[in-house]
């Protein structure tokens, strides 16, 4: 428990130093306490929303991180040879009454210091995902990455979108159900992928979201053999996010409704 609460304290420190780095006030208390008065936002979609390129169509996209924001988050969501062997964040996406989605791809915008080697990732599907229960994979596999550059930099690194979609499209009718897409640096002959770092961003400002209501708040889970977490809720007493760190993850869906 102890190692493990150490490395789980790693991810949540370097959100906390560079949250620190952008404000220049100590953030330590709210980040793990939570502020009972911070104020929601709501997830409106607007007319102008540009959400990004490689969603397309885009059902659905959660919003863009802003750096800024002193409750912006980078979340374990990577698949690397030694930092961090497996560690995979879900987002959540309720598909509302009477809408029945065809998804053909899954987006996601990660933090990273190297390149993608292989240019791989992993995508799950789950229904009835629970703290500490990862419910029923309806749909999983690997394909080839498209990854695009987003200009954004936090944590120290670079903000990229990247892009898995298949050939048939899953039928997905109303219902709550929770998305992964997990990219890949397992090349042993890359040095970069011994000290390869991923993590998916989230959004508290709904920025640019496209149906962003669907995503339920304070929803998203980290499942990882290396930090020795199942399904374990981004929110809850073992990682203790705040509650707007927990509202939103910044990916997308690819399909129509």
């Amino acid at each position: 428990m102890k190692t493990t609460l150490c490395a789980v304290a790693l991810v949540v420190a370097l959100s906390l130093s560079a949250v620190a780095a952008n404000t220049q006030k100590p953030v330590m208390a709210n980040h793990l306490a939570g502020n009972p008065n911070a104020e929601i936002p709501q997830a409106v979609s607007s007319p102008t929303a540009t959400p990004p390129s490689l969603c397309k169509p885009c059902l659905f996209y959660g919003g863009d991180l802003n750096p800024s924001d002193p409750n912006a988050a980078g979340m374990s969501d990577e698949n690397t040879l030694l930092i961090v062997g497996g560690g995979s964040t879900y987002g959540a996406v309720e598909i509302p009454t009477g809408v029945t989605a065809q998804v053909f791809g899954i987006i996601v915008n990660v933090q990273a210091d190297a390149a993608f080697d292989p240019q791989t990732a992993t995508y799950d599907i789950r229904t009835g995902v629970v703290d500490g229960n990862g419910g029923t994979s309806i749909a999983s596999g690997s394909g080839t990455t498209i990854v695009q550059a987003t200009g954004r930099n936090f944590l120290g690194l670079n903000e990229y979108t990247i892009a898995v979609s298949w050939s048939t499209p899953i039928t997905l009718p109303s219902g709550e159900y929770w998305f992964n897409l997990t990219p890949q640096c397992l090349n042993t002959l890359d040095g970069s992928c011994n000290v390869f770092r991923q993590f998916v961003s989230n959004t508290t400002q709904l920025t640019n979201n496209i149906h962003g209501a669907w995503q339920p708040t304070h929803e998203m889970f980290l499942n990882s053999t290396y930090f020795g977490l199942t399904f374990t809720n981004w929110c809850d007493s073992v990682i203790g996010f705040n509650r707007l760190q927990c509202d939103a993850l910044s990916f997308g869906l690819r399909g129509t409704d």
